[in-house]
């Protein structure tokens, strides 16, 4: 647990931040926080919230604040009762230690303690550590004027403690560390005179009295232009002691070698990281002894590699107050790599070795370097390496140093080395280090920053060119930027000045070999989010072992991602980049590379499908066989494939349209409709059927069209938009019948009737299933024949025809059975089964239909349509409790899969039994939940039952609505022809 105010607003539970984002809820629990030891008065709060122009319904407004911020911290796992309610207001109860404003006045009375006792290394630990703990401006983003005096307070006390931290650190003869800190506050702080003398005394110490004096000189103007007055008397003394030379040297400073300081200054708008930061410190403070500390950090070009290895540098320097060396290896640049030899040279030199003194034999200078290092506790930053082999002779042999190495290529010859891969930053970091840069604005458009580092796709290097611009144009809205960067290609966006984006991916690019180049462009073609080994093999027509191959070149180079084994992807700005790679490529090789991706995708959902397909005579299907059947035949689970590339298909159908491969969109949608059928993934086949619907259409291919609809129309029946199914089943079966395509109008006949039985029409519904039937019976199509039986059953049990019903069932079963169709034996078990227990033969019945639910676990509606029959057969036997539990799973089952008319019909089953268990009320909300359902899809037989079942239910206490609900019911059932 932990609450911090010391930068943004923070209550967190570990890792997870409790959700507190209104804006009055912010102010709320900042003023708890900022008094967490007191109870604050409920006027304190009000105040705070309304200043001085509060509503009448402030004080209920304030309750409800303080709820939601329960609520908000029950939601992080916090306790809820942190904030208890007192007659005088609200206090936080939290232990100090939990809350970084308290451990920061801990920290600092115990450096200051250190102070008075002389104790300058624990006085500088203590500071530092105090120091630590700020995260950014108190409070940042909260602009309550009670909340601004007290972090206004809280930020003024952090500059007089930064102030201490350099009186020390100047005691202990740290002046050279001091001066690139001081610079920086005097920069911000221009008027604070005490960091001006700080650091005119560091410069002078470090033997530059001539920038010492300027910025006394500095001082003044400074003053004098904003103020008005001179420098006080501390700073004027200052001033005297160096142009009189009377400037005290450090009491503390050591007559040793002097150390060498030559890392960069770390970013002062150094945002996230804070996991990766924790594990690279923990790891340097807790190593052992025995040997040097090597740390790697890798990831893709602008993923901040080298800002995390300077900011961690800085974190330990401390632990190393002898050298803190770096150099940039050119691994990835313009130059070429910097080669070892020439590194021990300038490395040799940082730490003041004249250049008589470095040998010109490799092996001489590898030794000279590591007995320098033996000598001192020193960190090497080794920054943009190349690979391994350049920085082996770099790396620090001997116990108390520390590398810190970046490289885009993961360095894969280092032993014993866990690298620090760098993913992007999350939304809320990157919305973050955004604010950082372009200000205050961004804070005000949450939306439009969100969509500026999503356009980014969270890429610090983007994010940070991104923000550059908008710094740079003060009257652009956030909002302005996020249009340019999604209305047209990102990249070109992403610039400032020489700096791109684009040109650091295309340095990684280039030391690519030629055939890691060509897959990686072809990877831009790839219109999917992710692919594997087996697509990429497709699309750069190589054998699978070399894909492979290639792809953990690209991953190992930072180039491809790999979120989980086996499957890669693109990061966003990365594909756009690959993609205009490739479209310098020929027209002809482009079209080619998709052509063959295109029918990789086709046959494997093909082959994935063939097994659930129930019956496909009717189609038309014009593909032959596949380009490459041998990736085809080494996908070891087809099904589990065509599961993790779902999400790619419409995007597929659109590059074959856009590629001129327009057959491959309806080709796709065909291949892939039994999966998404039965999955319940009715989104994704109605758009990818209306793809190839389009495509078909545009090429004027007439068999394709009906083709389509037939399919498309089975989504619209599985979420009771019958009206639309109808007219696109009445389309294809008129295109099948002039094509004289026997087979196609059956089945689109067969599936006609499926829609008119939801409808309630059943005499028409089993008038075409009689007719498609007739049809594959004279074709001598047995599959034809056992997808239709079960249908003419079902519709003949709904018109009360129970032995005709069960004549089809059972003519289902003995075909199946010859055939040896298991599922299919299943599912006329289930059928009969059902007709039983509607005879009243619950006991046969429930005996064939728990046979039927053990074959059809897993397969979702006929798992839920046995579940819901049996619960019917154990209302029968009065089974009440088991029968209610069976219509609750089976109702569950259709509410997960989007199936509405089987919602409906579980719906009414649960409420008869609920009615029959005496329950009234509930199985009226039943009966009309069902009703609604009906009404909404125009299930008109589900309808009536409801109707019905509701009569029953009112009959005693709303004896007139009763009698209507009944009456209606018995309309429609009489127009349906049901007895």
């Amino acid at each position: 647990m932990w609450f911090g105010v010391l930068g943004p607003l923070r209550a967190a539970n570990g890792e997870v931040d409790a959700p507190v984002a209104a804006g009055r809820d912010r102010v709320v629990l900042a003023m708890l926080l900022l008094n967490s030891l007191h109870v604050v008065s409920t006027d304190q709060l009000v105040d705070a919230l309304w200043d001085e122009s509060p509503p009448a319904t402030a004080r209920g407004q304030l309750q409800s604040s303080v709820s939601r911020i329960r609520r908000a911290f029950a939601a992080a796992g916090l306790p809820a009762d942190l904030i208890v309610t007192d007659p005088a207001g609200y206090r936080l109860v939290a232990d100090p230690d939990q809350i970084d404003v308290h451990v920061f006045a801990r920290r600092l009375a115990q450096a200051r303690l250190a102070v008075e006792k002389e104790e300058w290394t624990e006085a500088r630990d203590h500071f530092r550590t105090a120091l630590s703990l700020w995260q950014g401006p108190t409070l940042a983003g909260i602009n309550s004027p009670a909340v601004r005096r007290a972090a206004a307070a809280l930020d003024e006390q952090r500059l007089l403690a930064i102030e201490d931290t350099f009186d020390v650190e100047l005691r202990l003869g740290l002046e050279r560390e001091a001066i690139s800190g001081l610079t920086g506050l005097v920069e911000r702080h221009p008027l604070r005179e005490r960091l001006r003398g700080q650091l005119m005394i560091a410069l002078y110490r470090a033997g530059r009295q001539a920038d010492a004096l300027a910025v006394y000189r500095d001082a003044r103007e400074a003053l004098a232009s904003e103020l008005g007055i001179e420098p006080g008397p501390a700073l004027r003394e200052v001033h005297r002691q160096i142009l009189t030379g009377e400037v005290a040297t450090a009491p503390a400073q050591r007559d040793v070698t002097p150390p060498v300081r030559a890392l960069p200054r770390t970013v002062a708008d150094f945002t996230g990281r804070a996991e990766a930061v924790d594990r690279l410190v923990h790891a340097v403070e807790h190593a052992s002894f025995d040997g040097p500390v090597i740390q790697v950090i890798d990831g893709m070009a602008g993923s901040g590699k080298t800002t995390l290895a300077v900011h961690v540098a800085n974190l330990v320097a401390p632990r190393y107050p002898d050298a803190q060396l770096f150099i940039d290896l050119h691994g990835h640049s313009l130059r070429r790599p910097l080669d070892a030899s020439a590194a021990l040279v300038t490395l040799l030199r940082q730490l003041g070795l004249p250049g008589d003194r470095i040998p010109v034999d490799m092996d001489d200078r590898v030794a000279l370097w590591r007995s320098e290092l033996a000598s001192r506790r020193a960190l090497v930053v080794l920054d943009n390496v190349a690979s391994t082999a350049q920085i082996a002779p770099l790396l620090p042999a001997s116990a108390g140093s520390l590398a810190l190495i970046t490289s885009r290529r993961r360095l894969l010859g280092l032993d014993a080395v866990r690298p620090e891969s760098l993913p992007v930053l999350s939304e809320a970091e990157a919305v973050d280090l955004l604010a950082r840069i372009a200000g205050d604005r961004v804070r005000a458009e949450p939306d439009a920053a969100a969509e500026v580092v999503r356009c980014c796709g969270h890429l610090p290097l983007a994010i940070r060119l991104a923000a550059a611009r908008l710094a740079h144009r003060p009257r652009w809205k956030v909002a302005d930027l996020a249009r340019r960067l999604a209305g047209r290609s990102a990249l070109p966006e992403l610039a400032a000045e020489e700096r791109t984006v684009a040109s650091a991916f295309d340095l990684s690019y280039a030391h690519l070999p030629a055939v890691a180049q060509r897959v990686f462009r072809l990877l831009g073609l790839h219109p999917g989010d992710r692919f594997d080994a087996f697509t990429t093999a497709a699309l750069a027509d190589l054998p699978l072992d070399d894909a492979q191959d290639v792809l953990d070149d690209l991953v190992d180079w930072h180039l491809v991602e790999e979120p989980q084994a086996g499957r890669y992807r693109l990061h966003d700005l990365m594909r756009e980049f690959a993609a205009g790679l490739a479209a310098r490529d020929p027209l002809p090789e482009r079209h080619a590379a998709v052509g063959r991706l295109l029918d990789f995708y086709l046959h494997a959902a093909d082959a994935a499908t063939v097994a659930m397909e129930a019956h496909t005579s009717g189609d038309v299907r014009g593909w032959g066989p596949a380009q490459r059947p041998d990736l085809i035949d080494a996908l070891p689970s087809k099904l589990r494939w065509l599961e993790d590339e779902r999400g790619g298909l419409i995007a597929l159908a659109d590059r074959a349209i856009g590629a001129g491969h327009a057959h491959y969109a309806w080709w796709l949608a065909r291949a892939a409709w039994r999966f998404l059928y039965v999955n319940a993934y009715h989104d994704d086949l109605i758009v990818l059927h209306e793809r190839g619907l389009a495509a078909a259409l545009l090429a004027g291919d007439d068999a394709a069209v009906a083709q389509v609809l037939n399919y498309l129309a089975s989504s619209y029946y599985r979420t009771g938009r019958y009206r639309q199914a109808v007219t696109h089943l009445t389309e294809s079966l008129r295109l099948r019948e002039r094509l004289g395509d026997d087979r196609g109008a059956a089945t689109t006949r067969g599936n006609l009737s499926a829609v008119q039985l939801m409808m309630g029409l059943l005499p028409e519904a089993l008038a075409n299933a009689r007719a498609a039937y007739a049809v594959w019976e004279r074709l001598g199509d047995d599959r034809g024949r056992m997808l239709h039986l079960p249908k003419m059953g079902f519709v003949a049990a709904l018109l009360g025809r129970y032995e005709e019903a069960l004549h089809y069932h059972r003519r289902h079963l003995l075909l199946a059975s010859e055939r040896r169709d298991q599922h299919n034996v299943t599912v006329a078990l289930g059928h009969i089964g059902a007709v039983r227990v509607r005879i009243g033969e619950a006991d046969a019945g429930a005996r064939r239909l728990v046979a039927a639910l053990r074959r059809q676990r897993g397969i979702p509606y006929n798992e839920a349509e046995v579940l819901n029959d049996l619960g019917t057969a154990r209302h029968l036997q009065g089974r009440l409790g088991e029968a209610e539990q069976h219509h609750q799973e089976a109702l569950r089952i259709m509410r997960t899969v989007g199936d509405r008319q089987g919602e409906a019909m579980v719906g009414n089953d649960l409420a008869a039994t609920l009615l029959a268990g005496g329950d009234e009320v509930a199985a009226a909300t039943a009966y009309r939940r069902s009703l609604a359902i009906c009404v909404q899809i125009g299930h008109r037989y589900e309808q009536a039952r409801a109707l019905a079942g509701l009569g029953e239910c009112l009959r005693r206490r709303e004896p007139e609505e009763a009698r209507q609900h009944r009456e209606r019911a018995r309309v429609i059932f009489g127009e349906m022809g049901v007895a």
